[in-house]
């Protein structure tokens, strides 16, 4: 996965996230205490490249809340299944095994926008057709570009609420989140 990623609080100021030198601005927890975060995480002409090994997370350094987060991302054109996420109002760390506190957006290949609550509640449209366990299902399918192609993720949290695009198509929509700010984590 390559990543580029900045976050703009609601008063316009933009932060910068990965400004394409360096993880300053970050730190990281992986399951595997041996490793580094070089094993994993890896800066390549400007792009944040993850190996997807071992499992873990990078985690700002910053607590965030209502701010819309602007990613772009994409999986190398000769992957089969690419899987990470975003988590957002990320707080215990290590909540549910290897995961924090948080509320997950996907961005497995197919399923880009789906929650995954991890001991976290929400609220979506449909919640009966939608939910599956802790999954809840995005609004739409085809969002996603071929592998190999960049895709934008924008998402919006403002107080409850987080919606959720991809590529400029509203793809998920909570309301009610039972957790409103916290740090952002990017899923190896």
């Amino acid at each position: 996965m390559a990543l580029m990623a900045s976050a703009d609080e609601g008063c316009g100021q933009t932060v910068v996230l990965f400004d394409g030198k360096d993880l300053s601005k970050w730190t990281y927890y992986l399951r595997d205490p041996n490793a580094k975060m070089e094993d994993t995480w890896s800066i390549q002409d400007g792009v944040l490249v993850c190996k997807g090994r071992p499992i873990g997370y990078l985690r700002t350094k910053e607590e965030f809340e209502n701010y819309v987060l602007t990613l772009e991302w994409r999986w190398p054109a000769e992957t089969k299944r690419g899987n990470s996420g975003v988590l957002v109002h990320t707080s215990t760390p290590n909540a549910l095994g290897v995961w924090p506190k948080s509320i997950e957006v996907q961005l497995a290949t197919g399923d880009a926008g789906d929650f995954w609550v991890i001991g976290t509640e929400l609220t979506v449209p449909n919640v009966d057709q939608r939910r599956k366990g802790r999954r809840h299902v995005n609004l739409t399918d085809g969002s996603e570009k071929p592998f190999g192609q960049w895709n934008q993720m924008e998402i919006t949290c403002r107080g409850d609420e987080i919606i959720v695009k991809v590529n400029g198509d509203l793809v998920n929509h909570a309301t009610n989140c039972s957790v409103t700010k916290g740090a952002i984590c990017l899923q190896s």
